[in-house]
């Protein structure tokens, strides 16, 4: 079937030009300006002919310390990450964010869409670092918008009534397993699972209908 010229890809329809980017960062404290950036994983997502969302691939980086980076030890002893230690094979701050951000921005065009927003738990803290971390490196192309975003801790308040990741995701019957928990990789999907559950289910109650936007776009 031939699509018509004014066709909208859905993802693009679905969060007004924006694609959902779900992301998890590991790091050494609170303060996104002085606070080690540790870990760094991203999930994107895609939409099918039927407006579900659906995870796609992960890209994750363990990253090396910037230089003059303040490291807590209560955190450090809270997600068991050694900073220099060569079996984390860390690379630099800069070097982390492109490969990161690359997959999201072939996404970002793939979709029809103008820009990521970012989707995480507790989502300003993870946007936080993510700007500053591009502040430091002097990236010009950061692809999230600067300030919006998408918090699962919200929305699974909203959803289950649980803000706590492990047991949100247990009210919403998927797996959790919290031995794997605080790496930014298996955080960052079971954070898109839970997102993609809560979205899907929403279309399914009939809170985003697939129909109605389909003919809104008619010329």
């Amino acid at each position: 079937m031939t699509k018509p010229s004014h066709f909208t890809p859905l993802m693009a329809e679905r969060f007004r030009g924006y694609l959902p980017v779900i992301i998890d960062v590991e790091t050494a404290g609170f303060n996104a300006r002085t606070d080690a950036l540790l870990e760094i994983a991203a999930v994107v997502v895609s939409m099918d002919e039927q407006g579900m969302l659906l995870t796609e691939e992960t890209v994750a980086c363990n990253v090396a310390p910037f230089e003059g980076a303040n490291l807590e030890r209560a955190a450090l002893d809270f997600t068991g990450i050694d900073p220099y230690s060569p079996l984390r094979g860390a690379v630099a701050e800069k070097d982390a964010l492109e490969a990161i951000f690359k997959p999201i921005r072939r996404a970002i065009k793939s979709a029809g869409c103008k820009r990521a927003i970012l989707v995480g738990h507790n989502a300003s803290f993870d946007l936080g670092f993510i700007n500053a971390a591009v502040e430091r490196c002097g990236i010009k192309r950061n692809p999230f918008h600067p300030f919006s975003s998408f918090d699962t801790a919200t929305l699974a308040g909203l959803a289950y009534g649980q803000t706590v990741l492990a047991r949100a995701c247990s009210v919403a019957d998927i797996a959790f397993d919290t031995r794997a928990a605080h790496s930014a990789a298996y955080d960052a999907e079971k954070t898109a699972e839970l997102f993609c559950q809560i979205v899907n289910r929403w279309k399914e109650l009939g809170g985003w209908d697939l129909v109605l936007q389909t003919q809104d776009n008619e010329p």
